[in-house]
């Protein structure tokens, strides 16, 4: 696609053989390094007054094309590398957001170059429809990397969305099946791509883990054309969106008020083609017709489809209890061994203050600050003690999002009012734990163990008001953070 540059740009890449030999180096780059390039071409080619339009779109399309393996590979190591810490991780997802945000920003310069009629916009337009697509995946993979951190979203992206989507129904290609790009299998068009960053806002992602937003993501394509897409106000609405506003999709409880850019969407029979799968996996089958990016056993597949299935559900997923609001403070720490020193007495690390915004009786939501520690994330044990009091509470964040880079907001399940912590014996080994519920001869109970401490056949042994007790394993209930949450029968007294 390289062509004849204009003179008059001093750009490198403006010299055709300069740019093949950019373009070359950069597939034997190491991954990370070839990204931070791109980006840096990228914002470099966009912001260029001299360039023709088709001169830049056909450097910007030829730098997205040499980057897209560097990606995946980049993508796939903050998902899959093991013990990665936090600054290694931030480095890492720095590098893959930055570079989304880069692409997506130097289309949507093409883009804004040919609305305005720019001289030689006519040269492009038959380039539009690809354009608009690679734009919108670029926003989307933008989106995805900030669910990854769970926020902030800026509300503009969906502005920039919605009018490339618009652009594109106006010109009457919005429709127009097309091949993103030449290494990917199967053909896509600008009102799906669209439709997929919608679908994928409106599945609240605030709950799950990064791999399972990966996961959730590729089902969600996978499922894409079922879902109904429409500017029709009909019965079977669920979301709604104005793709002129700069406003996420949000769930139909109300009609909006009418306006040009409002469009709706809803499963469709994307549902009930879900609940079949679902159902398949129930069983242990691990579907092969799905393009999941690796392969995946169904215990981890099994909690993205259930959760897509609420979120596109006719019906909004309901509380299971009532929610009251309230303001007050609270004493969170982090972690396990944090959380067992503090129930033995024992201090422990700093603590951190949080604002209660409701409590029900299954949890509470608060606010809380994101400091250098950066701990919170979807899975983490907190150790919680509410103002004026003494007791402490055990729970498990389930929701997440940042509200700023220094606000958070967090949904927290409650799973004991009365924790101990005890030490004992675990198959010979020391074992810090915290029981959850009473003891009683012959019930089980809810315990939290350090993470893989948790063994089918081996009980824990422990000092209980003057005798030793023993408890059975039943199941495992949960994997955390740092933690396991075991299921035990509590062995007559001895």
């Amino acid at each position: 696609m390289l062509g004849i540059f204009s003179a008059k740009s001093g750009h490198p890449l403006a010299d055709a053989k300069e740019a093949r030999r950019v373009l070359g180096e950069l597939s034997g780059r190491e991954a990370a390094s070839a990204l931070d390039e791109v980006s840096g071409w990228l914002e470099s080619v966009a912001t260029d007054e001299i360039l023709k339009l088709s001169e830049r779109l056909a450097l910007v399309f030829q730098l997205d094309e040499a980057a897209q393996q560097h990606a995946r590979k980049l993508g796939r190591d903050y998902l899959t590398s093991p013990r990665l810490g936090r600054q290694q991780e931030y480095k890492l997802w720095q590098t893959n957001h930055d570079f989304w945000a880069q692409l997506a920003s130097a289309y949507g310069h093409c883009l804004a170059r040919y609305a305005a009629q720019e001289k030689g916009s006519e040269t492009v337009k038959s380039e539009v429809p690809l354009l608009v697509v690679r734009m919108l995946r670029a926003f989307s993979s933008q989106l995805k990397w900030d669910q990854f951190r769970y926020g902030p979203i800026n509300a503009e992206l969906w502005q920039r969305m919605g009018h490339a989507y618009l652009l594109a129904e106006q010109a009457k290609c919005s429709r127009q099946s097309l091949k993103p790009y030449p290494a990917v299998p199967g053909e896509t068009t600008v009102e799906l791509e669209y439709l997929k960053a919608l679908v994928f806002q409106a599945s609240s992602m605030d709950s799950l883990l990064p791999l399972e937003i990966e996961i959730a993501e590729r089902f969600i394509a996978y499922f894409l054309p079922q879902f109904v897409f429409t500017a029709e106000v009909r019965p079977d609405n669920v979301y709604w969106v104005d793709a002129d506003k700069p406003a996420p999709p949000k769930r139909l409880a109300v009609l909006p008020q009418v306006a040009p850019g409002l469009r709706f969407f809803n499963a469709g029979a994307a549902l009930a083609r879900l609940e079949t799968l679902l159902r398949r996996v129930e069983g242990g089958e691990v579907p092969a017709d799905v393009n999941l990016g690796a392969q995946y056993s169904a215990r981890i597949i099994l909690p993205v489809l259930k959760h897509l299935a609420l979120y596109w559900a006719p019906k909004p997923p309901m509380r299971s209890h009532d929610r009251h609001r309230v303001k007050s403070r609270l004493t969170a720490v982090n972690g396990l061994a944090t959380i067992h020193a503090r129930l033995s007495n024992q201090g422990g690390e700093e603590s951190e203050a949080w604002v209660v915004d409701d409590v029900s009786l299954g949890g509470m939501g608060a606010q809380m600050p994101l400091g250098a520690n950066d701990w919170v994330r979807i899975g983490a044990l907190l150790g919680m003690q509410p103002e004026g009091g003494s007791n402490w509470l055990i729970g498990v964040i389930r929701r997440f999002s940042r509200e700023s880079p220094t606000q958070g907001s967090v949904g927290i399940e409650t799973l004991s009012k009365l924790p101990q912590a005890v030490v004992g014996d675990l198959g010979g080994m020391d074992c810090n734990a915290i029981l959850l519920d009473t003891l009683h001869s012959g019930d089980t109970v809810r315990v939290i163990l350090p993470s893989a401490a948790f063994e089918p056949a081996i009980p824990l042994v422990f000092a209980w008001q003057g005798r030793s007790a023993r408890l059975d394993p039943v199941e495992q209930l949960e994997s955390g953070v740092d933690f396991d949450l075991g299921l035990y029968r509590v062995a007559p007294p001895v």
